[in-house]
């Protein structure tokens, strides 16, 4: 059985949880959470009628202090089920690599796949030379976990994984490490899951930096060498690290000037530190000497310019240079950073002025062991400290700015009334605005004037700006390039940033005869609206005087980031997936325009997040089914709370998933020409999506109290008061939806089992689509998604999520609405739709059963389910509790351990 391993590590890792039950919280506790564990298996398998009862009428009498004790119970086996879910999957990539296999998504596949298409290596490398692969690591709140848990579940992890390689029949060495797993559970049990207080921007910063260490600095190089081994040449390094982390101030009033600096210099450190230990350590491997083995004069060279009088390494040309890199290293961490290598240089050099010298002294070691018999040794550490350079640089990842345009425009109307230029700028009409803010940036005179009193939000903002232009010029260009512009609209609000980046040094010269910009002004297209405008404001923006020009001459890259969250939140599922999908394709015949006139060229920006509503789902799935023509070699895409946890805590994990990326963005790029879908096609998705908005629109926008359903029916208010980010959950404070984030928005959806975000509107779509000429048109759709992949991926996507669903428990949190009649109003419309949405994928696919095609996956669901359960009862019961006015904060407390439980159970729909 394939998945044996699997259920042996499951019920290992419960049997220890419930020994540390017994030991730490008596024998009554652990038969409670026994009692609870087997009613629930037995209903929920087996399918056991008697069983359900009995279960619901014990948790329904818990005490307080039962219920808290069960749900902690239950969370950690989420917990720990995860990990082996995790390990399980190491293990089997493992298993394909003995066989000489590749797994699905890898590289190895991809490329054989574009070979048998006609396009070779040489073809794939002359892509790479001019991609960018970019993964954005972002800090929305949607991680749940603390980083003492993160931690202590690494340590476990890694235990496990060392069960597969312990000597077959030593009892010792399986005890030791059980005893090592159970101390860990331990920590586990007497460890708090919940923070006490939100987050600060510098704790998400130092999270973000966690993962470097341990996983990009191991999977960067690994990624590259695969990468050259397999194209036989060496490719050039396309692979850019992203973070919002510091940088993002939309709607995050503690994200300022400061917090921004303080990334960035955490990320130097990070880097620097990385780099220090890598020469450390190679000092220790190149201990060659020149007695047995040649050096080249330009390594002899940089060993003399060192500073090394040790006689001891007299004869050791490498180490001696080395001694000499480390020096110049360590000053370039005290002057960029304020900090102190860990190990004291043996002399004193001037610091690196940038990334690119220390790669040249770099490159003279490695063409030294080239050219002497060395090629082994440089392959040891050196070629990867080379590449990971390359890629990380002094800076580490790039850091985006983000803020909304609302905000520059108050920032700017404030400036120009100061300066007498426009009494009342927010007022002027789209085309008089425009026609201002071109006249200044064609000025060289400032804004500002002398000593004018500003308010605090317009220093705030003109000191991040000035913090940009300090860190390109301190960290290299690299540090900070895009400049993300949320809720854009209209074509002036690309043009504010840009005169505000003017002001602030990051614009130079003017702009109709020969300016440049620093940094990338980058559209964020979120709702319907937006989208559907998206390829209009780019063409009214590059059609004015100037602009192509400078952004052409400032590297000819236009970013154009794509919302996927608050598009799903205003238009329902299906149609944020199909305005997303024309967007991209209008913007790529937009751009294809533009790269013929000017040498422009388009890369898009996924604003993805954890779960399917708002653009979750397998990577390697969504990019192949970007449309055509909408890649090309440029890919950049924000990975989210809990999704970075779970793709990035483990190196070999981390690789992969890098991996996924690459290959995806490759085959999607050399494969797209031809794969246009047929007009009936596009014909059809429209229509859908026109149906499918309606029917969304009807229950979420039109359905009187449908707000106040939804904040009495799933557990959004308990979830805004979670630490579990630095940002607030809510733009205003209001209950109407439209004020609230897309993130939490979908987020409670999977605390109670519905997840309605990721499925709601198909059904009445396909049922209208099918009300005339149903056999033909039947026809077309199961055509669609035999063949096109952008439709296939929709449909995956959600059986995984329909799969996920509850009716019987999402009705159970229903009854938590004060308004029967409401309640019953509301649940009955959402029934009727997810039976018409099951129906209508069966009709599609012919699958009755959710997740035909994925076994694995249907697998682990029904392994779970039986202990998610529990976890929803009892967060009905607590909230039912809580707000009946039983709110001492254990009941608080246990609320969010729920919380946590369902949304580490659950994963990519919690």
């Amino acid at each position: 059985m394939r998945d044996s391993p699997l259920i042996e590590d499951i019920r290992f890792l419960g049997r220890i949880l419930g020994d540390v039950i017994r030991e730490q919280e008596g024998e009554a506790a652990f038969a409670l959470v026994e009692r609870v564990r087997r009613l629930s298996v037995a209903y929920r398998r087996r399918g056991d009628a008697r069983a359900g009862r009995a279960l619901d009428r014990r948790l329904s009498g818990l005490t307080r202090e039962q219920a808290i004790s069960v749900i902690r119970a239950f969370t950690y086996f989420s917990h720990l089920a995860n990990l082996a879910e995790d390990c399980h999957h190491l293990r089997r990539l493992r298993a394909l690599e003995r066989r000489g296999a590749d797994p699905e998504g890898g590289l190895t596949r991809a490329l054989a796949r574009l070979e048998k298409r006609g396009v070779g290596a040489a073809a794939v490398a002359s892509l790479l030379q001019q991609a960018q692969v970019s993964p954005v690591l972002t800090a929305h709140p949607s991680e749940v976990q603390r980083k003492s848990v993160l931690d202590a579940e690494r340590e476990i992890f890694e235990l496990l994984q060392a069960r597969d390689v312990l000597p077959a029949g030593s009892a010792r060495a399986f005890g030791q490490n059980e005893a090592a797993i159970r101390a860990r559970v331990i920590q586990l049990w007497q460890t708090k899951l919940l923070r006490n207080t939100r987050p600060a921007v510098e704790d998400e910063i130092e999270n973000g930096l966690s993962y470097y260490p341990g996983t990009f600095f191991q999977a960067v190089p690994r990624l590259y060498r695969d990468l050259d081994e397999k194209l036989g040449e060496r490719v050039p390094p396309f692979l850019r690290m992203g973070s919002w982390i510091g940088g993002d101030r939309d709607g995050n009033p503690n994200v300022t000037a400061a917090t921004f600096e303080r990334a960035l210099l955490r990320q130097a450190e990070t880097a620097l530190g990385h780099y220090l230990e890598e020469v450390h350590r190679l000092g220790a491997e190149l201990s060659m000497s020149e007695q047995f083995a040649g050096v080249s004069p330009a390594l002899r060279e940089l060993a003399e310019r060192s500073g090394d009088t040790s006689e001891r390494r007299g004869d050791e040309p490498y180490r001696r240079a080395l001694v000499g890199v480390y020096a110049r290293l360590a000053e370039t961490l005290r002057r960029l950073t304020g900090k102190e290598a860990l190990r004291h240089e043996l002399a004193s050099a001037p610091p690196y002025a940038r990334p690119e010298e220390l790669l040249e002294d770099l490159a003279t070691m490695r063409d030294s062991l080239l050219a002497n018999h060395g090629e082994a040794l440089a392959c040891l550490r050196l070629t990867d400290l080379v590449r990971s350079v390359e890629t990380f640089g002094f800076h580490l990842a790039t850091v985006d700015l983000r803020q909304s345009s609302d905000r520059h425009e108050a920032v700017l109307a404030e400036l120009l009334k100061a300066a007498r230029l426009a009494p009342d700028y927010p007022s002027l009409p789209e085309d008089e605005k425009r026609s201002l803010l071109l006249r200044l940036l064609d000025e060289a005179r400032p804004l500002r004037v002398r000593g004018a009193a500003y308010s605090a939000l317009a220093q705030k903002e003109l000191a991040a700006l000035e913090a940009a232009a300090e860190a390109r010029a301190r960290f290299g260009p690299r540090a900070v390039r895009q400049y993300v512009v949320s809720h854009t609209e209209s074509v002036s609000d690309l043009l504010e940033p840009l005169l505000l980046m003017k002001e602030c040094g990051l614009v130079h010269g003017e702009l109709v005869e020969a300016a440049t910009q620093d940094l990338i002004v980058v559209p964020l297209f979120e709702t319907i609206g937006d989208l559907r405008g998206a390829a209009s404001i780019m063409r009214g923006l590059f059609a004015l005087p100037g602009v192509a020009a400078a952004v052409a001459r400032s590297g000819g890259e236009q970013e154009v980031m794509l919302g996927y969250s608050d598009s799903n939140k205003d238009g329902g599922f299906f149609t944020s997936s199909w305005e997303l999908y024309r967007a991209e394709v209008a913007l790529a015949q937009l751009f294809d325009t533009l790269r013929e006139r000017h040498g422009i060229r388009l890369r898009l920006f996924h604003g993805r997040g954890g779960t399917v509503g708002r653009g979750g789902g397998p990577s390697h799935e969504a990019i192949l089914a970007q449309p055509p023509g909408t890649v090309n070699g440029q890919l950049r895409l924000t990975e989210q709370g809990e999704i970075i946890t779970r793709k990035y805590a483990n190196p070999e994990i981390g690789r992969l998933n890098l991996e996924t990326l690459v290959a995806a963005t490759v085959e999607a790029s050399l494969l797209g020409p031809g794969r246009e879908p047929p007009a009936a096609f596009l014909e059809a998705a429209e229509e859908l999506s026109r149906a499918a908005m309606a029917a969304y629109r009807r229950l979420v926008y039109e359905t009187p109290g449908f707000a106040d359903w939804f904040f009495a029916a799933t557990p959004i208010a308990e979830i805004s008061e979670l630490n579990i980010g630095s940002r607030p959950a809510s733009r205003r404070p209001t209950r109407r939806i439209e004020d609230l984030r897309a993130i939490p928005w979908s987020f409670s959806w999977g605390q109670c089992r519905l997840a309605l975000p990721g499925w709601f509107g198909f059904g009445a779509a396909v049922a209208a689509f099918l009300s005339r000429e149903r056999a033909p048109r039947l026809a077309l759709l199961r055509r669609m998604h035999r063949t096109w992949p952008f439709f296939r991926v929709l449909l995956s996507n959600m059986d995984m999520v329909l799969a996920k669903t509850d009716l019987g428990l999402a009705r159970r949190y229903a009854a938590l609405v004060p308004d029967r009649r409401l309640a019953r109003t509301v649940m009955d419309a959402i029934a009727a739709e997810w039976r018409s949405t099951t129906e209508a994928l069966f009709l599609v696919t012919g699958a009755r059963e959710r997740l035909a095609a994925n076994p694995g996956l249907a697998s682990s669901i029904r392994q779970r389910f039986p202990y998610l359960d529990p976890l929803n009862h009892l967060q009905v019961e607590l909230l039912r509790r809580w707000r009946g006015g039983e709110t001492e904060d254990r009941v608080r407390r246990g609320i969010h351990a729920s919380i946590n439980g369902l949304a580490a159970g659950l994963r990519n729909t919690g």
